[in-house]
């Protein structure tokens, strides 16, 4: 037990959220309990985890949720460990909505230099109809920026997206966007990234696009289910500069979605209501969301993406495998699945 790396999560202590201030003590080995000096609460070492109050063995429960993250079958779990269906949704929204927690903290905290975004939606099936599954990915780090699940394809779903890419970006810095050929896009992008132009002249003021901002678009063009044309299109900035931040970021020489989609295949392979054939149904969307999420996290913390590996000149091995998480600064180490929900740290105040 490390009572420096804990803070006090009592909202009305002045300490709240805040590590390594000599506040918080042991107060028990055997319960696994701490105690703050300043508003003289305690709390269990769990307190903001899913693990809080768990009256199952953890190991069960983090292997569980591991085996959910991978697309494991309900089924299975519940033959394999002898529990009910019902448990194991449970543990899957718990541990969801400590993933998406732990994702919005460091997408808010973390500062990235995203460069190249790419986004995308897909459909997702619910009882009783469908649901649309919007996704952003920064390419460079292979980053999963978060994703909103609606019932409805529509401007508000793409405009709660571009607002976790806006959150992300740096302003000032150069950013490249291409998404499909959906209307919605160019209109959510300007909304969420315009600025007002001031002349010093009486009167409403202009707005316009940041130098830096460019969008492109790849239209697909159908005869049925039958694929008969791509129209690339560039909506902001130029093809030239454009190009430049492709060869920059070596993420291709034309304006494509090529690694949004192939992480909707990965998301698609791990989440049952997202397979275009199968019988998987989603309760609630709600349902879908913490799917989503725990299955994001787990990608962006404790998955080794091939194409992030670095040489290691000199060392016991040849290539050091790494996480998006790790490309993008968020963390220095491979994460397991355990260290994901034992993060706390989105309760910190100050990181």
């Amino acid at each position: 037990m490390d009572p420096q790396a804990q803070f006090c999560p009592n909202p009305q202590c002045p300490a709240s959220g805040q590590t390594a201030q000599g506040n918080i003590k042991v107060h028990s080995y055997p319960q696994r309990r701490y105690r703050c000096t300043i508003c003289r609460k305690t709390f269990a070492a769990t307190t903001g985890t899913p693990f809080y109050r768990l009256h199952t063995d953890p190991m069960v429960f983090v292997c569980v949720v591991t085996l959910l993250a991978y697309g494991c079958p309900v089924p299975a779990i519940v033959v394999a460990f002898g529990l009910d269906e019902r448990t194991v949704g449970a543990w899957q929204d718990k541990a969801g909505g400590h993933a998406r927690a732990v994702h919005h903290h460091f997408l808010r905290t973390s500062v990235a230099d995203l460069l190249h975004v790419q986004a995308d939606e897909i459909c997702g099936k619910i009882v009783g109809g469908y649901c649309w599954l919007a996704m952003a990915l920064a390419v460079p780090y292979r980053l999963w920026l978060g994703g909103v699940v609606s019932p409805v394809r529509d401007l508000r779903l793409i405009q709660q997206l571009v607002a976790l890419v806006r959150r992300a970006w740096t302003p000032g810095r150069t950013l490249l966007i291409c998404v499909d050929g959906l209307a919605s896009y160019v209109t959510a992008f300007w909304r969420a990234f315009r600025e007002k132009q001031y002349t010093g002249r009486p009167g409403r003021p202009s707005y316009r696009l940041p130098k830096g901002v460019l969008l492109g678009q790849v239209v697909k063009n159908h005869s049925g289910r039958r694929l008969v044309g791509v129209l690339r299109r560039v909506v902001w900035g130029s093809l030239g500069r454009i190009h430049g931040v492709l060869k920059r970021t070596g993420t291709g020489q034309q304006i494509h979605t090529s690694y949004i989609e192939r992480l909707n295949a990965t998301f698609r392979s791990r989440l049952a209501s997202l397979v275009r054939r199968g019988r998987g149904l989603a309760h609630k969307v709600e349902t879908l969301e913490m799917g989503m999420y725990l299955v994001g996290s787990v990608y962006n913390f404790c998955t080794e993406h091939r194409s992030l590996r670095i040489s290691v000149p000199g060392g016991r091995t040849k290539w050091q495998g790494r996480t998006p998480a790790m490309a993008a600064h968020w963390t220095d180490h491979v994460w397991s699945v355990q260290e994901l929900l034992s993060c706390k740290a989105h309760m910190s105040l100050h990181g």
